[in-house]
């Protein structure tokens, strides 16, 4: 009994060593990039939880002097403001609009690629990867002059086309409604081609043979979106669909160029830019809208977060 149980312990002490091996070497590799992330995201978010419990303020760095604790005083009077939860609610409104336009008109591109020729998907990707490498600020800035409201290319073709001059000098930024109609044009364009990309992507990983076995069996073409691929890149999607939240969430550049050419901020506010208009060196009382920017995120994208969770558990 003892001559057959020693192999077994040996090896079994082998094993407990290779593991502690690959452990250390994994939280080696690891370790330089940990490191990094806690200096560039950690750090800050921990600075940005403190501050947004204390009145600090710039005439605090200045002075030298240390803030004062205030426990929720700053979130208290930032939810009580009249004006917040409009904001909020225009925060929210914006990224449900942008995100849901963005996501199903990028898998939609996403399935014309995968049904044109070759020469005319090169093209097509070619105008999506221009669009995308196009910084947010300029192209709110071409649209901006697109929608002018002396020069604007927009205005030049409704006159033309009604042969009338009832579009001169028409603002589209000055009504916070079409405010929002030209913010979700700029956001959507430049958007669409990073979902329509990955879409395709992951559509190029699904067996042709699945498909080809649906189309013998009958099924149309919604019911091999909605019954064979949506499922295959339902994880993909589940995927983007969390990072648009996020980045609609947090629109600043194009809001804010869109103001600076007309528009009335305290009629087309969201979050990021309510947040930049606090006024300079108020630190707690922006820290705290930050925080509450941060939860407003997560509560939004925390189903989505689960069902990817899940997914990688299974």
């Amino acid at each position: 009994m003892t001559l057959e149980l020693a192999p077994r312990l040996s090896w079994e002490e082998r094993e407990r060593r290779k593991r502690r091996r690959d452990a250390v070497s994994s939280w080696t590799l690891l370790a330089p990039a940990i490191i990094m992330l806690g200096l560039m995201v950690g750090y800050p978010a921990i600075q940005m939880i403190w501050q947004s419990f204390t009145d600090y303020q710039v005439r605090h760095k200045i002075q030298k002097t240390a803030p004062e604790f205030v426990g929720l005083d700053n979130y208290i009077a930032i939810i009580t403001r009249s004006d917040f939860p409009v904001v909020v609610a225009r925060t929210i409104g914006i990224m449900i609009l942008t995100t849901t336009l963005i996501m199903v008109l990028g898998v939609l591109v996403a399935l014309l690629m995968t049904k044109i020729g070759r020469v005319m998907r090169v093209t097509l990707s070619i105008g999506l990867l221009l669009a995308w490498a196009i910084p947010p600020l300029t192209a709110s800035v071409v649209w901006g002059f697109i929608f002018d409201t002396e020069y604007g290319l927009v205005n030049w073709a409704l006159n033309t086309a009604t042969g009338t001059q009832l579009w001169h000098n028409h603002s589209w930024l000055l009504n916070p409604l079409t405010f929002v109609m030209v913010l979700t044009i700029i956001v959507v364009w430049g958007a669409i081609p990073f979902v329509a990309f990955t879409s395709y992507a992951a559509l190029g990983q699904i067996p042709r043979e699945t498909i080809e076995a649906a189309e013998i069996d009958g099924a149309g073409g919604w019911k091999r979106f909605w019954n064979v691929v949506f499922p295959a890149i339902r994880p993909v999607l589940g995927g983007l669909l969390v990072l648009q939240i996020i980045w609609n969430m947090k629109l600043f550049t194009q809001v804010y160029a869109l103001q600076s050419r007309g528009g009335i901020a305290s009629e087309t506010n969201v979050l990021p830019v309510y947040l930049f208009r606090q006024g300079i060196g108020e630190f707690g009382a922006t820290s705290a809208i930050g925080m509450l920017i941060v939860i407003i995120m997560l509560a939004i994208s925390w189903f989505n977060i689960r069902q990817l969770l899940k997914e990688d558990q299974s």
